[in-house]
This record gives C-alpha cells, sequence and structure tokens, in this order.
C-alpha cells in the first residue's frame, strides 16, 4: 500500500493513505543503513493483519525529489520564508541562509513579512528593497488579513513547506490558510523577545484550494550545509549576470582585482547589504570545509 508521511512523532510515522491514516514504524533495516524517513516521503507500507490495532510497516521510501535537514522534510515544491517585520525584527542573515538551501534543494523560495501591519509603509519598502526583483515577495498580517489573499492564490496545487525564524507568526499564517489545522499559538515572549515554539513537530496539512502545506517548528539558529564555498555565487541571484566576467575564472569575489561583481556593487546594481551576507556566508563554510579537512 502507498501513501504519504504526514506526521512524525516519538518514532511513529503517520502515513495518508486512501484507505485513511496508518500509525506506522520504519524497519530496522533503515536504522542500519542510516536512512530516516521524513514528512514528506512517498511510502510502500504493509499492515500486519495479527496487528489488532492495524499499525503498519514501513516497507520501501520512494525516490524523493529533494530532501531538507532543517527543516527536515522532503518532496517540497515551494518553500515560503516567514519572517516578522518587528517583534522579532528580521535576522536578514538566517533569511538568505534559508534562501539558498531552498534553491540549492531545487525549490521555489517565496519571502513573506508578517505583522506588516507594525510598520510605515516607507520602512516595508525599505525591507522588500533587500530582495527587489530576486523573489517573489509577500507582505502579509495574520492580524488584519492584509496580503493574504495574493498569498492564498500564490500556493494553488503546490507542496510548500512554511519555514523561518521563531515568533514570526507561521502558526497564525497556517491557521489562516487551513483553518483545520486549528494551531496553537502563542505571544513573543515580553523577556527574551524570541518567540516560544508552538510546532514541535513537521506536519503536512491539505491546503483546501488545492496542494499540501508542511508546518515545521521555528528556530532563532541555522547553519549552512550542503552547499561548497565555491558554488555559493550562484545562489546570489544578483549575482549571477557578473559571474563570467571576472578577471581571474577562480575569482570568489572577495579581494580579487578586476572582480565584476565588486564593481558591481561599488556601482549600486547588487545591494551592500546583500553582497556582505556573502561574504559571511563564504567565509562560514570555508571554515567548516577546512575544519572537515583537518579532521
Amino acid at each position: 500500500m502507498k501513501g504519504r508521511i504526514i506526521k512524525g512523532i516519538g518514532g511513529f510515522y503517520y502515513v495518508q493513505t486512501e484507505q485513511g491514516l496508518v500509525q506506522t514504524r520504519g524497519r530496522g533495516l533503515f536504522r542500519k543503513t542510516g536512512i530516516t524517513p521524513m514528512v514528506g516521503d512517498e511510502v510502500e507500507i504493509i499492515i500486519s493483519k495479527e496487528d489488532s490495532d492495524g499499525d503498519g510497516m514501513i516497507q520501501e521510501i520512494l525516490p524523493r525529489r529533494n530532501a531538507f535537514a532543517r527543516p527536515p522534510v522532503a518532496n517540497v515544491d515551494t518553500v515560503v520564508i516567514v519572517f516578522a517585520a518587528k517583534k522579532p525584527k528580521p535576522i536578514f542573515e538566517i533569511i538568505d541562509k534559508f534562501l539558498i538551501t531552498a534553491d540549492s534543494n531545487d525549490a521555489h523560495p517565496i519571502l513573506c513579512m508578517n505583522k506588516c501591519d507594525l510598520l510605515s509603509p516607507d520602512k516595508r519598502e525599505e525591507i522588500a528593497g533587500r530582495y527587489k526583483d530576486l523573489y517573489p515577495f509577500f507582505c502579509v498580517s495574520a492580524k488584519t488579513g492584509e496580503g493574504i489573499d495574493a498569498l492564498k492564490k500564490e500556493l494553488i496545487g503546490r507542496h510548500t513547506a512554511f519555514a523561518g525564524p521563531s515568533g514570526v507568526g507561521k502558526s497564525s499564517l497556517i491557521n489562516i490558510l487551513v483553518p483545520e489545522a486549528d494551531m496553537e499559538t502563542k505571544s513573543v515572549s515580553q523577556k527574551t523577545r524570541r518567540g516560544r515554539h508552538t510546532t514541535r513537530h513537521v506536519e503536512i496539512f491539505q491546503y483546501p484550494p488545492g496542494g499540501l502545506i508542511y508546518d515545521t517548528p521555528g528556530f532563532t539558529s541555522f547553519d549552512l550545509s550542503g552547499v561548497e564555498p565555491e558554488e555559493l555565487d550562484r545562489y546570489y541571484p544578483e549575482m549571477l549576470p557578473f559571474i563570467g566576467h571576472c578577471r581571474f575564472d577562480n575569482c570568489r569575489h572577495l579581494k580579487e582585482p578586476g572582480c565584476a561583481v565588486r564593481d558591481a556593487v561599488e556601482r549600486g546594481e547588487i545591494s551592500e547589504e546583500r553582497y556582505q551576507s556573502y561574504v559571511h556566508g563564504f567565509q562560514e563554510l570555508q571554515e567548516k570545509a577546512q575544519d572537515w579537512k583537518r579532521k
């Protein structure tokens, strides 16, 4: 019997099949070979006739379109990267890492700034301008409903993962998009200004207009993985027109003379903030690569 894992808790995987929802476990072989079933996986399961509860066993994980380590999901078309306009304030370094992770896993990234009702129009435009013409950008408010209709239309027919830092309102948005989810929401901690985790596990919901919505836990730190330092520039769309026009073929766009990317930064064709994001990301990946070699 085929199905899709829609939730995983405490070693159990809940598989949606044509016959209904089946609680399953993974084969022991998966643990031995280091394979972990993921929410979003399409799987083959069997149901034991001897088991009165009708529990099943995952026999096979079908080929994945893609897979993410964090959030741990598979077979995603689109990643909606949610961040708050304020409370908590945007951390652009983390947002950029989400964008790179989505792009490097062949998933369509969308930026969604929630709590827009807390900002003036000028401040909204300033934040949106950082990503102008680079990614789809939605300015929404789960509180007032602003921008929600446009976001709803964008997600029809897609398998969409919502991801982002804690406290930005992912659960509130999903409650609007999928009212049946009836998800718990909590206010941002007044003491730390960080969100309390309201989502403890990954779960998939049917999106009423068509498609799937993946809800994922929030967090406040994020590391790039699976991207080589030399590949990083291709995940900055504004750099692509200039790559290949540097003096040196192996230019890393850091301090090399004749760098077309740095020249574009000086001319204002690439924002200084996004360029610095690239530099910090490159240095981080390079340090990790060197640490790995030393081991």
